[in-house]
């Protein structure tokens, strides 16, 4: 921890430097270690170091602490990394082949319902730019609904591995990036809490776009995890320990956590109108290094997800991410379709 550049702050998304503990360093290894056996358990022997990404190897640090603004909601850590760190960390942690063909394969089918939205709030497929690309996974489900999106990534190898693939992928940031022309939308998918700035980039994002263009992004619920991580030391901690890991948010290897608040207000801040917020779970797809019986379990949380979303008991609210739509503004106010929350 000593190597690493560290620094305080307030909350990026409305300044306030109000904010209240929900746990601290010794608190965070204790999750860090209950995510190492939980995961222990269903993952076979054999499984090699590469597969345990995003399992219990991220590519953030465990925080140091997490608090959260007593204004809007925002769970974030403080202190927190400096952003060159993240910067090199980022750029220098990238899987290899075969995982990079796997991901593409497990993470394409979830992304289709996301650029099928998209479409029907631009009410119609589009051009378009995701930050943080990845290994192209949507780029592939948006291609298959109409879509003509690029990507923007600052991993050599994951870009690389994408422009393969066939799409037009650019190494760098948004602030480094000056395509010269605008787009009918900017998605960030399971990015936008990483980013040392999100309402930077935001603005950024808002810039690219066309008026009246959407700008999409998925994020942790940082409400859904302050809540349930009270129940990890109860009766109930098995379930909360299921609900976290399966979700990536035991030990928190996110910098921000959103609510549905928080990221109103970012919107509102950076020229957007909020348009629709939908309540999504993440839990992680199986593969051959996967006990039998955690398939068994990750198919029927899969199910029981799908089940409660389809009953209207999956609020936003109460869901371990968020996936927001806003729109560009200036528009005439009267047009805009007011934000509503599933």
């Amino acid at each position: 921890m000593s190597s690493i550049a560290y620094e305080l702050g307030g909350c990026v998304v409305c300044g306030s430097v109000n904010a209240s503990e929900i746990a601290d360093h010794d608190q965070m290894r204790h999750e860090v270690e209950a995510l190492w056996a939980f995961q222990m358990r269903r993952l076979k022997a054999t499984t090699p170091p590469d597969r345990l990404v995003d399992r219990v190897a991220f590519s953030q640090r465990p925080p140091v602490r997490l608090v959260r603004c007593r204004e809007c909601g925002l769970v974030y850590r403080n202190p927190r990394e400096r952003e060159f760190e993240l910067r090199d960390t980022y750029a220098s942690g990238e899987p290899t082949a075969a995982v990079m063909r796997t991901l593409l394969e497990t993470q394409r089918p979830a992304y289709r319902e996301s650029a099928r939205r998209l479409k029907r709030l631009l009410g119609r497929a589009g051009s378009g730019v995701e930050v943080g690309s990845y290994v192209g996974a949507f780029l592939t489900a948006a291609m298959e609904e109409g879509w003509h999106f690029e990507g923007l990534d600052v991993g050599r190898k994951v870009s690389e591995f994408a422009r393969q693939q066939g799409f037009t992928v650019t190494i760098g940031t948004l602030d480094s990036w000056e395509p010269r022309r605008s787009f009918d939308a900017v998605a960030i998918w399971n990015t936008f809490d990483q980013l040392p700035d999100p309402r930077h980039a935001a603005a950024l994002s808002h810039r690219l776009l066309v008026p009246g263009g959407m700008f999409a992004i998925r994020v942790p619920n940082g409400a859904f995890y302050a809540r349930v991580r009270t129940m990890l030391n109860g009766p109930f901690r098995g379930i909360a320990r299921a609900l976290l890991a399966h979700n990536n948010l035991l030990g928190f290897p996110h910098r921000h956590g959103f609510t549905v608040q928080s990221l109103d207000a970012l919107m509102t801040r950076t020229g957007f109108a909020m348009q629709e917020v939908h309540g999504e779970s993440l839990v992680l797809p199986t593969d051959e290094f996967t006990r039998q019986w955690a398939a068994g379990e990750e198919r029927v949380l899969k199910h029981g997800f799908s089940m409660l979303r389809k009953l209207g008991f999956h609020a936003a609210e109460k869901s371990p991410w968020l996936e927001a739509y806003a729109r560009k503004l200036p528009l005439p106010r009267t047009t805009a379709s007011p934000a509503t929350t599933a």
